[in-house]
C-alpha cells in the first residue's frame, strides 16, 4: 500500500496547532462561566487547581496566585461560583481548560447575572470591539449632553466645558436617568441628538446603586449608543462604577467631570501649544513623529504585550507538576530505604552475631577435615610407605635397578637401602 508519510502529523504538532487556534479565537479570550467547584486543590506554590462543573459537563480550571490572592473568600469543594477567564489548551495533556482571572460567589443577585449575560452576548456580537470605536474630535465646536436636567452631573459637565473651552457650543438633551421609563427616554434622546450637527455626545449621570444605574445596563440603550453616528463618551456614576454603556461607548470617562475634560481641550494649553508649534514645526519633526507613531503602534499590537501570560503559563504549570512528581519520587525512595534498613536491622546476624561465628567455625573444621583426607602424607600413618629412587617415586618393581640406593619414607622418618638380585632354586633372579 502506498502511504505518504509526510501527511501524518505528530501529536505535538496537532496539539500546538489547536492551542494556537484557541489562543487566537477572540470568543475564547474572555469567557464567563458559572458552576460548582470540584476536585479543589490549593498547590503549595499558591495556585488553585480545580474543576468547574454543572449537571452534565465539567472543565478543568486554574487560578494562579497572582489572581487568587485578591479573592475576598476561600473557595471550597462544592461552592457555586461565577468566573471570568480565558480558554486554552494545556499542551502536555492536550486537555482544554480555563485560566480563571476573576471569581465571584454565585448568588449576588439577578441584576448581576443579567449584567454578565448581556455583557457576554454583546461582546460576542462585537459591540465592544475597538474596530467600531469612533474617534473623539480633539477640538470639537458642538457638544451634546444627555443627562438629567438638574443635579450635579449636568452642572459639572457644563461648568468644566465652559472653563476649559468656552468657544464650544453645548446642546442639552434632558432625559430620565432612573426608573423603568429611563432606558426608552435615553434611547429617544440619543436618536434625537443624531439629527443635530454635533461633534461629540456625552451620555451619563451621577453615582448611585446598581439599581439606580440600571437603565445604562439595558440592551436598548447599548444598541442605541452603538448605532449612533456621533462619537459618544459615557459618563455613568463614579470611577468604580461600570455599566454596559461604558463598554459600548467610543470612550469611557470615570465621572461626568472627567467626560467634559476628555471632550474638550484646555484653551490655555491649546493656545500655548499652538504658539510653540509655530516656532518648532518643520518637516523633520513630522517625519520623526510619524516614525515613532508607527513604531509605538507595532509595539502596542505585538503579541507579547497583549498576552504576556501565554509565554510562561505552560512552564508554570509544568513546574507545579514536576514538583509534585519530585515529591512522590522522594517519598518513594525514602520508604524504600526505610524498608531496607528495617530488613538489615532484623537480620539474624545483627540480632545474634555468635550464630555466625559458630557457623563459620564449623565450616572451617569441615574444610580442614577434607584437606586431611586429601593429604597424601596422611596415608603413611596407616602403615603405607613411599619408595624413591633417584628422587622419583617407584611405582613398579621393574623400575628398580640393582645396587642403586633407595629411600623408603615412613610417616615418622626415612631409611636408606639398596637392592641386590640373587638366583632362586628355579633359576630365576629374585630381589
Amino acid at each position: 500500500m502506498n502511504m505518504n508519510a509526510n501527511k501524518y502529523l505528530t501529536v505535538t504538532a496537532l496539539t500546538k496547532y489547536l492551542k494556537f487556534k484557541f489562543d487566537s479565537d477572540p470568543n475564547l479570550k474572555t469567557v464567563y462561566l458559572k458552576g460548582e467547584i470540584s476536585n479543589f486543590k490549593a498547590h503549595p506554590t499558591g495556585h488553585f487547581y480545580f474543576s468547574l462543573k454543572d449537571e452534565s459537563s465539567k472543565i478543568n480550571a486554574i487560578m494562579f496566585s497572582s489572581q487568587n490572592k485578591k479573592l475576598p473568600f476561600v473557595p471550597t469543594e462544592g461552592m457555586k461560583v461565577l468566573v471570568r477567564g480565558r480558554i486554552t489548551i494545556y499542551e502536555t495533556t492536550g486537555n482544554y481548560q480555563i485560566y480563571v482571572e476573576e471569581m465571584l460567589e454565585d448568588g449576588l443577585g439577578n441584576l448581576h447575572i443579567a449584567f454578565e449575560q448581556l455583557k457576554e452576548k454583546l461582546s460576542k456580537e462585537g459591540l465592544f470591539d475597538d474596530i467600531y470605536k469612533k474617534q473623539i474630535p480633539k477640538i470639537p465646536s458642538k457638544i451634546g449632553v444627555i443627562t438629567a436636567s438638574s443635579g450635579a452631573a449636568v452642572r459639572d459637565i457644563i461648568t468644566t466645558i465652559k472653563r476649559r473651552f468656552p468657544i464650544c457650543e453645548i446642546f442639552l438633551f434632558p432625559c430620565l436617568v432612573q426608573g423603568e421609563n429611563a432606558a426608552p427616554d435615553i434611547v429617544k434622546k440619543i436618536e434625537q441628538a443624531n439629527t443635530f450637527d454635533l461633534d461629540v455626545l456625552i451620555v451619563g449621570r451621577g453615582g448611585g446603586s446598581i439599581e439606580d444605574l440600571w437603565p445604562f445596563n439595558e440592551e436598548i440603550v447599548a444598541r442605541a449608543i452603538f448605532n449612533s453616528k456621533i462619537p459618544i463618551i459615557s459618563a455613568v456614576g463614579h470611577e468604580i462604577d461600570y455599566t454596559i454603556a461604558d463598554f459600548v461607548a467610543d470612550l469611557r470617562a470615570p465621572t461626568p467631570t472627567g467626560a467634559a475634560e476628555m471632550a474638550v481641550p484646555n484653551i490655555v494649553d491649546l493656545t500655548h501649544n499652538l504658539n510653540q508649534m509655530k516656532i518648532r514645526l518643520n518637516e523633520a519633526i513630522y517625519k520623526q513623529i510619524n516614525y515613532k507613531k508607527l513604531y509605538l503602534d507595532s509595539i502596542k499590537s505585538s503579541f507579547v504585550l497583549k498576552s504576556p501570560m501565554i509565554m510562561y503559563e505552560n512552564k508554570q504549570q509544568k513546574l507545579d507538576n514536576l514538583i509534585e512528581k519530585l515529591n512522590q519520587i522522594m517519598n518513594y525512595k525514602i520508604e524504600k530505604y526505610r524498608i531496607t534498613l528495617d530488613n538489615i536491622k532484623n537480620n539474624h546476624i545483627l540480632v545474634n552475631p555468635t550464630n555466625l561465628y559458630k557457623t563459620q567455625k564449623q565450616e572451617l573444621t569441615n574444610i580442614i577435615s577434607k584437606i586431611e583426607l586429601l593429604n597424601p602424607l596422611g596415608i603413611l600413618k596407616r602403615g603405607y610407605t613411599l619408595t624413591y629412587q633417584n628422587e622419583k617415586i617407584v611405582k613398579s618393581i621393574e623400575e628398580i635397578k640393582e645396587k642403586e640406593a633407595l629411600k623408603i619414607k615412613f610417616h615418622d622418618g626415612m631409611i636408606y637401602c639398596s637392592i641386590e638380585r640373587k638366583e632362586g632354586l628355579d633359576g630365576k633372579q629374585k630381589s
